[in-house]
């Protein structure tokens, strides 16, 4: 794993190595065991390398062909070691042990085509000298990032946005749009980032750039199962071919030259693999946790119990709401967008005593529950649906009631409330956007403390009507269960759980997450399975569970689901809160930013240091939406 960064000048241009090494100075964290740049004319490539594979004949930038074609890569391909052997049957011969080169020699045989090969995760540019063309890709998923701009014609591109913007004349400026996109879906919408003239390349995509011509194309999207055609399965098969393939989808993200360990969270995805992970590998398995110093947050019980069944080597450390708010700017600085919770925050924690333990490499659980429908909004609107066929009903509504025992505020609030909240009114059903609007409509609360200027600015900007123009042709003939997935898998996964809460935590102590229900052979199995082989009735997961029954404790396999959370808006109050909260939310730096009613944001600001009443998830979002805002315009010296 590593951090990439470059530039396609025009060509009456030369490319600077000074200018890619300042890039790369600011994503060293990404890289810190190795770095290199080569320039070529008007090419410049840069690369800061974390080594895990051939570590000593990896180094990047990579060449082959006798210096015709170049190569920076941020990533892995799992499958190197079957790509080499196939392309060594056709010829190719190998200088290196590493995966970077057989993309190379990938590349070589079957041009921008190459990607469907790869199992992996990755973010890349070749540069091809015959061609005069610059191939950039990204993974299926989006695991990793990759971001470009152009400035007076030159093609500009990195891992990082930081990176970016040590490049001469790239604009430090905050997004409108792409706030109001945060406010509402939490994430920008790809390929928008926060800031102005800045893009992401979004998951599955390929470009390519020429003389200054930009081309991209979507070269992979998981296809669900037309409502007319997904039929049931056989448990049984079904069950047997997820485990094969989650096996295999281990295995093969255990290829490393160094130490590979796992987080263990106490949950059925985490101990599923830690388990599968325990089945093949040779020595016993270092695992990692993070508890809370509050009990509503700490799942520190069965994350022991978990490491006792499967007999890992345990680390665990504790997040307090101090840390929290003391790590918080750290957070900011690397997510490079505004974002509304701080549960990055203890998996930041977490990464750093991966590292501090010697690690590089750990496997998660992340991803199951947005292909395999784990989360609690699936059977929101699954219950919300069965409360329309009668809407008069007292009884169903209260059903919703039992979704959330985690959430003290919504058992708190009167039926009545609760029911115009879960509201199905005939325009909802008729949305496509049915199963998430009560999240949207909450987040987008939010917006009330934007200041006149900035809602001017926006003035009828819609960002759900932009989405859904980008939505699948075939959307609309999915199942309904579906089409939920599909706005949780192409937003909230990429977007915050492998950005926010995945790379760029990890990365910011040089930590490579691995995700094996990630891999595109088991996204793909998943999208042909009929809905009810992932939520029976009301049982999430329901193949997955039966895939890891045996293999983990009963305890934690029946457990009710809790998603992973931590304190917010409460942990920058308080005697010991540090002096950056009250500055930046000073009426004077807001009024300085511009972003933010001063007025609107006191009241709110007033109503966490009182403690007059529980705060709100609503409340806890604008908090934390707010100060991260700000703290994106002090950090990145962005105006407005």
């Amino acid at each position: 794993m590593c951090g990439i960064a470059g530039v396609y000048r025009r060509s009456d241009r030369k490319a600077e190595a000074s200018v890619v090494q300042k890039m790369l100075a600011a994503i060293r964290h990404r890289g810190p065991d190795d770095t290199g740049v080569h320039i070529q004319q008007n090419i410049g490539l840069g690369h800061a390398r974390l080594s895990i594979i051939d570590l000593s004949g990896g180094h990047q930038p990579m060449s082959a062909q006798d210096g015709a074609l170049w190569i920076t890569f941020n990533g892995e391909i799992f499958n190197y070691v079957e790509l080499r052997e196939k392309l060594e049957k056709k010829g190719h011969r190998f200088s290196t042990s590493s995966d970077t080169e057989v993309i190379l020699r990938s590349y070589l045989e079957s041009g921008d085509e190459c990607v469907h090969e790869f199992n992996g995760q990755w973010a890349f540019a070749i540069w091809d000298q015959a061609k005069k063309k610059l191939f950039v890709s990204r993974d299926r998923v989006g695991v990793r990032p990759l971001f470009y701009t152009s400035v007076d014609g030159d093609f500009v591109f990195a891992s990082e946005i930081k990176a970016l913007v040590e490049y001469p004349g790239v604009p430090r400026k905050l997004d409108l749009k792409a706030l109001d996109q945060v406010f509402t879906f939490w994430v920008t919408i790809p390929p928008r980032t926060a800031f102005e003239d800045v893009w992401q390349l979004p998951p599955g995509h390929s470009m390519t750039v020429i003389d200054g011509q930009i081309k991209s194309w979507k070269y992979w999207e998981p296809e669900f199962a037309l409502a007319d055609e997904a039929s049931a399965n056989n448990d049984r098969q079904k069950t047997e071919e997820l485990l094969a393939l989650l096996e295999d989808a281990t295995r093969i993200r255990l290829r490393a030259d160094v130490p590979v360990g796992a987080y263990l969270s106490g949950g059925i995805d985490s101990t599923f693999i830690t388990a599968l992970i325990t089945r093949v590998a040779k020595d016993r398995l270092r695992t990692f946790s993070v508890g809370f110093e509050m009990a509503d947050f700490d799942e520190t019980a069965y994350q022991q119990e978990a490491s006792k069944f499967l007999g890992t080597d345990h680390a665990q450390i504790t997040c307090s709401t101090r840390d929290i708010a003391a790590d918080f700017p750290e957070i900011v600085w690397h997510s490079e967008q505004p974002i509304l919770r701080t549960a990055p925050v203890p998996l930041y924690v977490l990464s750093k005593l991966v590292r501090d333990s010697g690690f590089k490499v750990v496997l998660t659980g992340e991803g199951s529950d947005e292909i395999f429908g784990g989360y609690d909004i699936f059977k929101e609107a699954k219950l919300r649906r069965f409360w329309a066929r009668q809407p008069k009903s007292q009884i169903r509504p209260l059903l919703l009631r039992r979704l959330y025992p985690y959430l003290p505020a919504i058992q708190r609030q009167p039926s009545a409330y609760l029911n115009n909240f879960f509201r199905v009114l005939e325009s909802d059903l008729a949305s496509p956007f049915f199963s998430h609007l009560p999240r949207w409509e909450v987040t987008s609360k939010s917006k009330l403390f934007l200041s006149e200027n900035v809602k001017t600015g926006l003035g009828s900007y819609d960002c759900i009507s932009e989405f859904q123009q980008q939505l699948p042709g075939s959307f609309s003939s999915w199942p309904e269960f579906c089409q939920a997935q599909y706005l949780e898998t192409a937003l909230l996964l990429p977007g915050y759980l492998l950005s926010s809460q995945g790379d760029r935590v990890a990365m910011a102590h040089s930590v490579e997450g691995r995700y094996p229900f990630l891999d595109h052979r088991v996204i793909e199995f998943a999208s042909r399975l009929h809905p009810s082989a992932k939520m029976r009735v009301l049982k999430e997961k329901y193949l997955v569970k039966r895939a890891a029954a045996g293999l983990i404790p009963e305890s934690i396999l029946n457990r009710p689901k809790q998603p992973y959370r931590a304190p917010d808006g409460r942990s920058f109050f308080g005697a010991d809160a540090p002096d950056y909260v009250r500055d930046l939310l000073s009426p004077e730096a807001l009024r300085q930013h511009g972003i933010f009613e001063p007025q609107s944001v006191q009241k709110l600001v007033n109503m966490f240091e009182s403690q007059k009443r529980n705060a709100t998830t609503r409340d806890d979002m604008a908090l934390v939406g707010i100060l991260s805002t700000q703290l994106l315009m002090e950090r990145f010296g962005c105006s407005c």
